[in-house]
């Protein structure tokens, strides 16, 4: 079962539908055995971009490869690439065993190599006690785990997950995205994974791409993507960020009257700092020049909203401290002096 996984490469791509640019220019190279997530908010060309891939669209301008070979005019049943889907689309007629062996048959297999090869892939995923059951008889997790053996099944060079939790619910979906991590790690294949969630990218994928307007606004390992955006738009759209006004001089932020080194990119005089809530610490002080105004709990955390001269800020801090910390208290506050972005107010 496993894998060394090829190269893909997407090479300045553009997708148009009439005016609209839904991929402008993207330019992306996975790495063998990698699990890139493409990131970024409804319409920015991130689905465009594995449809692409897949073959099921057509690109306006710009190329398709992998393992070297051009597949830009390439059809979808030629590729090679196994999919998953938000909607499970399970054949019902089916049991578990013969919906994953599907592929297989249609490849001409003998029945016997389908069998066992479906057995394989039931057990890889922990469904091997359902293989002679129907899609009916599962939950949507199991469906979803069925089509995931499938897709991996044909042994196919990419695999492709277009929003493959969202129909779940919240529970379901952080074990099913645990366990798919588990089997990519396991098999190597090369993957693409789309989704609009962001602690969903950033739990599964060695790099994450962050989609904008039919372009890639950065691409980079999870940590670094997170403290260290590269753009405006990525700052604000990963993550909570707080938004304070900062004075910039010499590559040194004046924020809440600390001095913060900025990252690149930032503004050369004044804007607005990007803070992450978890690099803001709170301490009770009735000498302090703020006030709390809201205290949220939320488990082992708690986000406390306080008022700094008019501007609001949010802070985690664990529940534990944020305990003392009721509405109306007087506190100071602390930034973490890693780098932030400055951007343009």
């Amino acid at each position: 079962m496993e894998s060394n996984g090829v190269t893909v490469e997407l090479d300045d791509l553009h997708r148009h539908y009439g005016d609209v640019r839904a991929l402008d220019g993207l330019t992306l190279r996975i790495e063998p055995g990698e699990l890139i997530a493409l990131l970024g908010p409804s319409g920015c060309g991130k689905t465009t971009a594995l449809r692409l891939l897949a073959g099921l669209d057509v690109a306006t301008a710009g190329s398709v490869r992998v393992a070297g070979r051009d597949l830009t005019r390439v059809p979808a049943n030629k590729r090679d690439m196994g999919m998953v889907f938000q909607a499970y689309s399970l054949f019902p007629h089916l049991t578990v065993l013969d919906n994953v062996a599907f592929g297989l048959k249609l490849r001409g297999r003998s029945g016997a190599d389908r069998r066992r090869r479906a057995h394989e892939m039931l057990e890889l995923v922990g469904l091997e006690e359902h293989a002679v059951r129907y899609p009916r008889q599962l939950s949507g997790g199991q469906q979803q785990r069925v089509a995931l053996a499938r897709a991996l099944a044909i042994e196919p060079s990419v695999l492709l997950l277009d929003e493959p939790l969202s129909a779940l619910d919240a529970k379901v979906r952080l074990q099913l995205r645990d366990e798919i991590r588990r089997i990519q790690l396991e098999v190597g294949t090369t993957t693409l994974f789309v989704t609009h969630d962001q602690e969903e990218a950033l739990a599964v994928a060695d790099r994450v791409g962050v989609m904008n307007a039919g372009r890639l606004e950065q691409l980079a390992a999870p940590p670094v993507l997170y403290a260290a955006p590269a753009t405006p738009f990525v700052g604000a759209f990963v993550g909570l960020s707080n938004r304070i006004p900062a004075t910039v001089s010499d590559g040194t932020a004046t924020v809440l009257g600390q001095p913060i080194p900025v990252l690149p990119g930032s503004a050369a005089s004044t804007g607005v700092a990007l803070i992450r809530p978890e690099s803001v610490s709170v301490t009770a002080d009735e000498d302090g020049h703020a006030t709390v105004v809201a205290v949220s709990f939320r488990g082992p955390i708690s986000q406390v909203t306080v008022d700094v001269d008019g501007t609001s800020v949010l802070a985690q801090v664990a529940s534990t401290r944020a305990a003392v910390l009721e509405p109306g208290r007087r506190v100071s506050l602390s930034i973490d002096p890693a780098p932030v972005l400055v951007v343009a107010d």
